[in-house]
């Protein structure tokens, strides 16, 4: 039952029935709203500073998974560089240097290096950014993965044309040596024996009879064979393949034919003393690459350590050539 209030009329002096205009009920009840909306702003203000909603409570709890993931990404990223980068080094300084070939450069092989300086911006990337962080990291390393393998796929070719290489690598000497006594005059600066001056002596001069068999070195195929000018005489020149050449002069009877595929140890001539010669020898060079290199370290095939040291004094020896 409603509870009716009354109030004291001073005027009527009578209890009278007490009636609130409309207007005044609707005020007290929008100003009772008023500051109960008031006041509700104010704590949920005040709570939001300190309390996380539910919403930003799983977006926090996502992120942090995202960081802890990134960054055990990042750290096996790391390791997989550092790992290619071993690779890559045993391929450039070792599989590489034994078969003789050029280094891949690192630009062929990544376009784009990170540096420290990108690294340290991790920490202020936001989703997207990390994303396409890691997305670069990995086209980075499958680029370098994709070089590292085609130059393992030109090693293993390397290593199935090993053999080849090796038959074409001059690897004995020119006549029989055993005692080791035939090397007159090495490769470097010696006196010529006609103008006595001191010139550029390009091999190695080994003194034999006459008639002596001289015998190619290498597998390969006879580029020059017969008297040219040029002071060498009657003489062989051996295309072996993979940049090198042999030069056999002043014979006495060249068998060789131009276009022969001759193998190693096979007798291509004899010695004699045509040409600028003044006594019968072998004059022998090798190229590499169409540069005169010195023969004396191409006689492994023949000679022991100790008959290596030995008949590599005796080349040192400043002397006359035959030449």
């Amino acid at each position: 039952m409603k509870k009716i209030k009354y109030y004291y009329n001073t005027n009527t002096l009578r209890y009278e029935k007490l009636v609130v205009p409309l207007r005044v009920k609707l005020l007290r009840v929008l100003g009772f709203l008023s500051a109960v909306f008031v006041s509700g702003l104010i704590i949920v203000s005040i709570a939001f500073q300190y309390v996380p909603s539910p919403k930003e409570q799983i977006i926090r709890s996502q992120f942090s998974t995202m960081r802890e993931h990134y960054d055990e990404l990042n750290t096996e990223l790391e390791k997989l560089k550092g790992q290619m980068g071993d690779l890559e080094k045993r391929d450039n300084s070792v599989y590489r240097s034994i078969f003789e070939a050029s280094p891949i450069p690192d630009s062929a092989r990544e376009k784009a290096m990170a540096s420290e300086a990108e690294q340290k911006l991790v920490e202020s990337m936001g989703d997207d950014d990390l994303a396409s962080s890691i997305a670069q990291s990995m086209s980075t390393l499958a680029n370098r993965m994709n070089y590292e393998k085609k130059s393992y796929d030109d090693i293993d070719k390397m290593i199935a044309n090993k053999q080849l290489l090796l038959a074409a690598t001059p690897a004995i000497q020119p006549v029989s040596n055993k005692d080791l006594t035939r090397v007159a005059s090495g490769y470097g600066y010696r006196i010529d024996p006609i103008y006595k001056t001191t010139k550029f002596h390009a091999g190695l001069d080994f003194t034999a009879p006459q008639g002596t068999p001289i015998y190619a070195t290498a597998n390969g195929t006879v580029a020059v064979a017969g008297f040219t000018e040029g002071g060498y005489g009657n003489h062989v020149v051996i295309n072996h393949g993979y940049g090198y050449e042999t030069l056999y002069g002043h014979m006495y009877k060249v068998i060789a034919r131009v276009g022969q595929v001759v193998k190693r140890g096979e007798v291509i001539g004899y010695v004699g003393s045509t040409g600028k010669s003044t006594g019968p020898h072998c004059h022998y060079e090798v190229h590499k690459n169409g540069s005169p290199v010195d023969p004396i370290y191409f006689f492994y095939n023949d000679l022991s350590p100790e008959q290596f040291d030995r008949i590599l004094k005796l080349s040192k020896a400043s002397n006359q050539s035959f030449d």
